[in-house]
């Protein structure tokens, strides 16, 4: 803690005395500037003035010495009144005149800063150290012209001392005030780190007391700054040691909770074969509660024999077993049994877990994929026989009766559509079921939509005189795959034309169905379909969205039915996260309704 507290009182130091040599470089550099400022203004100021008392003009002199005796007495002169450097510049550049040195003897000026800067600016400045009088200058240069012509520069330079002794003064004072701050920051800063440390070394030494569990240690708080709230908190900490604890416990108990609510079984067997652990689910699969196992060895559970044999066989071999196994008690179950050794952290065997899976369902689903596959193979192989054995009569010989070989030649065709058909139709199922079918929303305006509908059914429709007839709002729109849409409108309308006797009616109606005033998505669309068929026995209806279900199977075959619209039309309504339901009385018809979102 001491370094840490000679470290906070460095950093204080520093910081005090850095802001302090700042101030002070910034003040100096703002007093000299302010100098140099003042010097340009009186400089400028005595040029102007020097300028009206010089005659530059060359036709006054009679050679080049006269004009040299002439300006250099004029520096002279002027050096005396002005107390500064006066040099006469010709406009080439050479020196005419100079109150410190022999022009004679100077070199040419042109490539002066002053010089250049006054002839592009009108005026110029430059500070140098001046080789001739040996210290720094401020030197400022103006143009002399008549008109437009350029006469020459008239140059003044005034010595940089002054302004400098005034800037090492401050500079003493600067450096003298520094060291002043320096000390009286020392003192300062050691009286506040120690003031920030004292308590951070004693709450230091309250923690390590409770870290060796010596929990009647506590920190004295006397203020509410971030130290004290630090006191506080390590006091807390001690208070609430014992809450950590129960809430250890509430974490066991939620995952006991969570145990308990898992749909698998779990069943957990120690080291040396005793049930120790045993959930609800695994429970209702194994058909005894808990006290009933617990404690006892798995051989004596009254389990069946299969299944204690498998668990031997894992705590024999001490590796991962997996097996399905068929449980006749209470209720006959197809498991899943997954049995997993555990090993503690020195690699040693300490017991087994079971998770037992119940995975009727997903075996029924499988028969039902494998009934649907029989299905298709009996559906395939009747129009396949009923092709080849009209085929097989046609090569027999009853190609030269022209009439029977026509006949059969068109029995053969419509089996062969009839099979085409079917594929297409299974293909098309298939995919819907699978999700591989995009579907591209877009607005339908569903009046103009539901008559070309009919219009396509319409021939159909008339050959057995039944009436089609639409009650749709002119103005309703929705969102839907159109062409899906019209699959599923023009399956079940066909439907009701196939099943509807002559002189029938089959009509659809649509309906706005509002969800709520506050919520624009739960509208939805509403489409009835209603037909005045044969109808549909009540113990058939929940039936007849599943594949190749027919309640006339004759009748079904007759119109070219394959068995699988209805199925189509509703994975189709559900995919346009919809529903389908159907209403039917035999001898007075059937109603399909259909439920689907007017916005996706």
């Amino acid at each position: 803690m001491n370094k840490f507290r000679a470290r906070l009182t460095f950093i204080f130091i520093a910081l005090i005395g850095s802001s302090v040599l700042l101030a002070g470089i910034f003040m100096a550099r703002m007093l000299q500037q302010s100098n140099i400022d003042s010097l340009k203004v009186n400089m400028e100021r005595e040029l102007r003035i020097i300028m009206t008392t010089v005659e530059w003009k060359a036709s006054g002199f009679a050679s080049m010495e006269e004009r040299f005796q002439y300006f250099n007495g004029k520096a002279l002169m002027l050096k005396q009144s002005a107390d500064a450097r006066v040099t006469f510049i010709q406009a080439d550049g050479t020196v005419l005149g100079d109150s410190d040195s022999d022009p004679k003897g100077m070199e040419n000026h042109s490539d002066r800063e002053e010089i250049i800067a006054a002839s592009r600016d009108g005026i110029g400045y430059a500070t140098r150290f001046s080789s001739t009088l040996g210290r720094n200058m401020l030197y400022a240069a103006l143009p002399v012209k008549a008109g437009d012509e350029k006469l020459g520069y008239l140059r003044l330079a005034m010595s940089l001392t002054e302004v400098e002794q005034s800037i090492r003064k401050v500079w003493l004072g600067l450096l003298s005030g520094l060291l002043v701050v320096f000390v009286l920051a020392g003192l300062i800063s050691y009286r506040i780190a120690y003031g920030v440390t004292r308590p951070i070394e004693l709450i230091t030494s309250v923690a390590q007391q409770i870290t060796d569990m010596n929990y009647k240690y506590r920190v004295k708080v006397s203020k509410k700054d971030e130290i004290g709230q630090l006191g506080i908190a390590i006091n807390r900490m001690a208070d609430s040691l014992q809450l950590q604890m129960n809430r250890i416990l509430e974490d066991e108990s939620r995952l006991k909770s969570v145990l308990e609510n898992m749909i698998s079984g779990v069943v957990m067997i120690d080291r040396d074969g005793n049930i120790v652990l045993l959930n609800r689910s695994a429970e209702e699969i194994l058909g005894f509660s808990a006290p009933e196992l617990l404690g006892k060895r798995f051989d004596q559970a009254k389990q069946q024999f299969e299944f204690t044999q498998l668990i031997q066989e894992c705590i024999d071999s001490k590796a991962h077993i997996r097996d399905e196994m068929v449980f006749y008690f209470p209720t006959e179950r197809i498991l899943e049994i997954n049995l997993n050794p555990i090993s503690e952290v020195s690699a040693k065997w300490s017991g087994l877990l079971i998770v037992l899976h119940d995975i009727t369902a997903v075996r029924r689903l499988e028969r039902m994929r494998s009934e649907f596959v029989a299905n298709v193979s009996h559906e395939l192989k009747t129009p396949i026989a009923a092709v080849k054995g009209f085929a097989e009569t046609l090569l027999a010989g009853a190609l030269d009766d022209k009439e029977t070989a026509r006949s059969f030649l068109q029995i053969i065709f419509d089996e062969s559509e009839r099979l085409n058909r079917l594929i297409g139709d299974i293909l098309e199922l298939s995919k819907i079921e699978s999700k591989r079918i995009p579907l591209h929303f877009s607005p339908v305006h569903l009046q103009s939509f539901i008559g070309n509908c009919l219009n396509v059914l319409r021939s159909q429709a008339m050959s057995k005189e039944i009436e089609l007839q639409m009650s749709v709002p002119e103005d309703i729109y929705m969102e839907a795959d159109e062409d899906r849409l019209r699959q599923i409108l023009i399956n079940l309308l066909s439907n009701g034309i196939n099943y509807t006797p002559e002189g029938g009616k089959v009509s659809i109606r649509v309906e706005h169905m509002t969800g709520g005033s506050d919520a624009v998505e739960s509208d939805k669309v509403r489409f009835t379909i209603t037909d005045t068929g044969i109808g549909i026995p009540k113990k058939d209806i929940p039936r007849i969205f599943e594949r190749f279900y027919r309640v006339d199977k004759a009748r079904s075959r007759s119109s070219g039915g394959t068995g699988l619209g209805l199925s189509i039309v509703k994975h189709l309504v559900e995919l346009h996260k919809g529903t389908i339901r159907v209403e039917s009385e035999v001898g007075v018809g059937s109603k399909f309704i259909i439920e689907m979102p007017l916005i996706h």
